[in-house]
């Protein structure tokens, strides 16, 4: 298929295909939408708010995707069409409870999108707490986290152009076709494709990882038994139902300046200290130093790749053997190197490695070694471009779609009202109660407390001391 409707299509890149690898087997697609909001307490002028999002649309060509599936070809295209014209909606939950109105904005998470129509969808809202804003929901093969926060910062920063004075006009986003284009001349036979591929198969050359549960060692002892073999390192990671939900904890601005702080003067990023905090707490929960977990990673390094909007997270196995005996700054910044490594190789297709992890270590169907998936989000809605309008107080809020193809997915970001981190752990419901959840999060924030104010302590230490 070469063009639809007009408009010139494009296959789909590795980062948006690596999302039919678990919405093919979920009853919902609408497993394939993320939802949020943003609300400000102030009094907006709904007209002036949706032009700024006609003109973000606009900007964005990413926003503007269709998808269509070529029935001929057995293949899924897109294409960007020229315009937006569809009606965006204004709704006032003034006279609602809060509950109400998110169960309502959480119903509209779990439309799923079609083929030929547009692939989000904005609708500016109040809330019955008097703040005001958009919310907003989008495809995961078009939006993820960074790009979310890229249209929503667009949208505020064009609203403002409009409506104060001496605030400045946003700089230009940037191509997405651009974009396409450098992803599938990557995944074309490249060298670096080539490069990418060999890095992963030799990780896999490395002993078969175990499986290290957040609740101790009961699923894989079970697996071992059903299975009858005491060897078996693997076990299930999610349970026999996609139905999920989203639990979120929530640690403060102070704490979490304290962990910024740390990170600075050691030079490594938050990540390499929540991978740290988590690692640690399934160490200690299975008495193994050998701890495997998913992470996410945004792609994001250039210009055009922060600001052409669509969706670039690929996800990858990262395995860490790191003894009790070492302290937990040598932990971290072993953390830290083998992260730098591993970026050199990101946009290696996230499939074909679990593909072919799955085919070296004949791991069984529905089984695995990573308990945990980890996305830290460091983007906000506060950074250096966006006018903060004085002390005016911002909310954001994650929406959940009803599914999940795994057991558990952290998502750590910063809240815009005081730059506190929000733990969002999206999780099969019957894989994990919320209980279960928040033990995680307190002992994993216990962890990182205790090791960044004895950064010299052995983590064998550090286990004992929670």
């Amino acid at each position: 298929m070469k063009t639809r409707k007009g408009y010139k299509t494009y296959p789909l890149t590795a980062a948006q295909k690596y999302h039919f690898y678990y919405a093919d087997y979920c009853p919902g697609k609408e497993i394939l939408n993320v939802g949020s909001s943003l609300t400000i307490e102030f009094e907006l002028n709904v007209d002036e708010l949706r032009k700024a999002v006609y003109k973000a649309y606009e900007r964005c060509e990413s926003m503007r995707a269709r998808l269509v599936y070529d029935e001929k070809e057995k293949q899924w295209y897109q294409y960007i069409v020229d315009k937006e014209e569809r009606e965006i909606e204004y709704v006032d939950f003034s006279g609602k409870s809060m509950e109400e109105a998110e169960a309502e904005m959480t119903a509209w998470t779990r439309v799923p999108f079609g083929q030929d129509e547009p692939m989000n969808k904005v609708v500016i809202i109040k809330t019955p707490d008097g703040f005001q804003g958009m919310y907003i929901v989008g495809d995961h093969r078009f939006l993820d986290a960074q790009s979310l926060i890229g249209f929503m910062k667009d949208v505020i920063e064009l609203y403002c152009n409009a409506n104060f004075e001496n605030v400045p006009y946003p700089a230009d986003m940037r191509s997405y076709v651009e974009q396409l284009e450098k992803d599938f001349a990557y995944e074309a036979g490249s060298k670096a494709a080539a490069r990418d591929r060999a890095y992963f198969h030799k990780m896999f050359e490395a002993p078969e990882p175990i499986y290290n549960g957040i609740e101790g060692r009961k699923r894989l002892d079970d697996a071992r038994r059903r299975m009858n073999n005491p060897n078996l390192r693997a076990a299930p990671t999610g349970s026999d139902s996609f139905a999920a939900d989203i639990d979120i904890f929530h640690l403060e601005g102070e704490p979490t300046e304290r962990l910024m702080k740390f990170c600075e003067e050691q030079h490594i990023s938050l990540q390499c200290l929540l991978i740290m905090g988590i690692r640690t707490y399934l160490q200690k929960m299975n008495s193994c130093d050998d701890v495997s977990m998913m992470v996410a990673y945004a792609r994001r390094a250039t210009l055009l790749e922060k600001k052409s909007g669509g969706t670039r997270i690929h996800s990858f196995p990262f395995r860490t053997i790191i003894s009790e005996d070492k302290t937990f700054l040598e932990g971290i910044l072993e953390i830290r190197d083998k992260q730098n490594e591993v970026f050199r190789y990101v946009n290696f297709d996230p499939v074909e490695c679990m593909n072919y992890k799955r085919e070296v270590y004949k791991t069984p169907l529905g089984m695995g070694y990573e308990t945990v998936a980890l996305t830290y989000q460091p983007a906000t809605l506060r950074e250096k471009g966006l006018v903060d309008l004085g002390s005016i107080r911002y909310k954001t809020k994650r929406y959940g779609n009803g599914y999940y193809a795994d057991g558990l997915y952290l998502t750590v970001m910063h809240r815009p009202e005081d730059n506190g981190l929000d733990f969002s752990f999206e999780h099969q419901v019957n894989a994990y109660s919320r209980e279960t959840l928040e033990l995680f999060y307190y002992y994993m924030c216990k962890i990182m407390f205790k090791g960044i104010e004895n950064p010299n302590l052995k983590i064998g230490a550090v286990i004992k001391l929670i």
